[in-house]
């Protein structure tokens, strides 16, 4: 297992691939790099003269945990800028579905000299969408350390893989003030709120406009309550350089993941590589 120190964090990465074009693939939720379909996606990019990254973002896999920031996904945004130059990786096409769609586009946002382009897919949005991520990424652990203190967080099933696999992390849980602790998922739940002025959170529509490098967008399906169409469309219509394309599977593919939980939610990712391979050639992207 490769890692690296940023910003004072042990990030665990791979690299696959020996020259070409800089990518970085981010899976979403708290998965780690090793989630079924997030390599498959980054060999095949590689087999087609790209060097492609996974890594594992800060709280998730064998990375370290981390709660600073104003949000959690600021957070991971600036950890995998760090991570990009570490690596001699910039200017990278930036990539990502869900909890990746948006620390990509933050990353991209945040570090403009990171970014030759991004590519983004299951944008979460909607009322619904956004309340809910608040609530599962932050509720439990909240509730747990103003009720349990920080020896109740570690006891939580949610943080079970990330102390498994970096035992340190039992120390930066355990050495977290309760009272601080709870301020920061306070802070990191209401990031999520949604506003007119943010396409998505954290990332106002002004920054969102000036942000141009060739990106490309996966429309959401209509059936879909956590990333909803109108989010990527709207998203699409604010990034000067967007191109709006249809993704290549069916409209209810993020429920029918979850229902086939077991087979992993970005099993079907490599579908997307025609696509991002000819975007990256028609934007000039190849190196």
């Amino acid at each position: 297992m490769a890692t690296a120190e940023i910003n004072g964090l042990t990030l665990s990465y791979e690299t696959i691939g020996q020259a070409g074009r800089p990518w970085v693939i981010t899976p979403g939720g708290r998965f780690t790099k090793e989630s079924p379909g997030v390599r498959q996606l980054a060999e095949t990019l590689a087999q087609h003269g790209n060097r492609v990254l996974i890594w594992d973002r800060p709280n998730c896999g064998a990375s370290s945990v981390c709660f600073e920031g104003s949000s959690e996904s600021a957070m991971q945004a600036d950890a995998l800028a760090g991570l990009l130059a570490h690596l001699e990786m910039t200017p990278a096409v930036i990539a990502g579905g869900s909890g990746g769609a948006r620390v990509s586009l933050l990353t991209a946002s945040r570090h403009r000299e990171a970014a030759a382009g991004l590519a983004v897919w299951w944008i979460s949005g909607g009322v619904f969408g956004l309340l809910s991520l608040a609530t599962h990424y932050c509720g439990g652990s909240l509730a747990a350390a103003w009720t349990g203190g920080m020896e109740a967080v570690v006891a939580l099933p949610e943080w079970s893989e990330v102390l498994d696999r970096n035992p340190d992390n039992r120390r930066r849980f355990l050495e977290q003030d309760r009272a601080t602790f709870v301020a920061t998922m306070e802070r990191w739940m209401l990031a999520y709120c949604p506003r007119d002025d943010e396409p998505v959170p954290g990332l106002p529509g002004a920054e969102a406009r000036a942000l141009d490098i060739p990106a490309l967008i996966f429309r959401s399906g209509t059936s879909d309550p956590h990333h909803t169409r109108a989010t990527s469309e709207a998203l699409a219509e604010t990034l000067p350089q967007a191109r709006l394309t249809e993704p290549p599977w069916g409209d209810r593919e993020w429920l029918e993941r979850q229902e086939a939980h077991d087979e992993g939610l970005f099993v079907r990712w490599p579908l997307l590589v025609p696509q991002l391979l000819a975007w990256q050639e028609e934007s000039g992207l190849r190196a």
